[in-house]
C-alpha cells in the first residue's frame, strides 16, 4: 500500500514549525530529525548540525520538513483542511493556526506564521451547500462575507433566516 506524506521546505525553522504544530494538534509527535554532516552542509550551505529534516505527525497524518534555505516559499496553491465538528473546534484551530504573526484570509483560509495555508471548515459545510440551489447560493454568500466560518451563520442562511 502506498502511502502519501507531506514534505514541507522552510527556509531554515522547520523543527520551529514542527513543535508548534505539535501544540496545535492533538495526538502529535516528533518521529525522528535528522541533521546536516560536513558533507551536506557544505552542498546545502548549511551548519554541520543544524537541522536538515525533521518527520512528524499531526494526529495521525505524517509530514516531513526540511531546512532547504530560501529557495522556495508557501503560496496558496497548496492547503490542508482541517474539518471541525463544532464551531468550539473552528474557533480553536483559527486562533492557534493564525497567532503570532498569521494572516487570516477569507472563506476559512488563513496563513500561520510559517506561511503555510490551511482551511478551516465545518464539517457541515457540504450538507449546507447541498440544501438545493437557492439555499446554496445564500450559504455561498454568507461565506463569501466570513473569515473565520461561523457555522450558526451558515446554517440559519441555509435556512433562509
Amino acid at each position: 500500500m502506498s502511502k502519501i506524506t507531506p514534505f514541507l521546505w522552510y527556509d531554515n525553522n522547520a523543527e520551529e514549525a514542527a513543535n508548534f504544530y505539535l501544540t496545535v494538534f492533538e495526538n502529535s509527535k516528533i518521529n525522528k530529525t535528522t541533521r546536516y554532516d560536513d558533507e551536506s552542509s557544505k552542498a546545502a550551505g548549511r551548519p554541520a548540525g543544524s537541522v536538515m529534516t525533521i518527520e512528524f505527525e499531526l494526529d495521525g497524518q505524517k509530514f516531513v520538513a526540511i531546512n532547504g534555505g530560501p529557495h522556495f516559499k508557501f503560496t496558496e496553491a497548496v492547503s490542508f483542511v482541517i474539518e471541525c465538528e463544532n464551531q468550539e473546534k473552528v474557533d480553536y484551530f483559527w486562533e492557534k493556526l493564525s497567532a503570532g504573526g498569521g494572516q487570516e484570509s477569507q472563506c476559512g483560509w488563513l496563513k500561520d506564521k510559517f506561511g503555510l495555508s490551511w482551511q478551516v471548515v465545518p464539517t457541515t459545510l457540504g450538507e449546507l451547500f447541498q440544501g438545493g440551489s437557492e439555499s446554496s447560493k445564500r450559504v455561498m454568500h454568507a461565506m463569501l462575507q466570513m473569515k473565520k466560518l461561523d457555522i450558526n451563520v451558515l446554517t440559519r442562511a441555509a435556512a433562509g433566516k
